[in-house]
């Protein structure tokens, strides 16, 4: 869950977190500061957009589960566009399919893209 620091393996995962957002940087993503309040300061926005639940939950899988076997991730609240583009990214990066089923539909994340578009 966004914002809570009690799981026992939280400082793994935010680096598994911050390793793999430098990854996905390499590769060309820019945050979508759009999806920002305007009245926040750059590295704020940066620091909300990098610990959504969805990518907290991508970082502890990829932590907990075998390389190459497909990540499930269950939110239910719809995913924001910045996620939705970083996990373009990251099914790159890992090389694996990352499904992440939100209020609305199942996207399916493989080789950069997502069966939603």
């Amino acid at each position: 869950v966004s914002g809570d620091n009690e799981h026992k393996q939280i400082e793994e995962i935010y680096s598994k977190l911050a390793e793999l957002m430098e990854e996905i940087g390499k590769l060309g993503y820019v945050p979508k500061w759009s999806e920002m309040l305007h009245d926040v300061e750059e590295g704020e926005k940066r620091e909300a957009l990098s610990y959504h639940s969805e990518k907290l939950a991508l970082a502890f899988g990829v932590l907990a589960m075998p390389a190459g076997k497909p990540l499930r991730i269950l939110k239910n609240l719809r995913i924001c566009r910045d996620c939705h583009e970083a996990f373009k990214y990251f099914s790159r990066v890992l090389e694996r399919e990352i499904i992440v089923r939100d209020v609305n539909r199942y996207h399916r994340f493989l080789n950069g893209s997502c069966t939603c578009g």
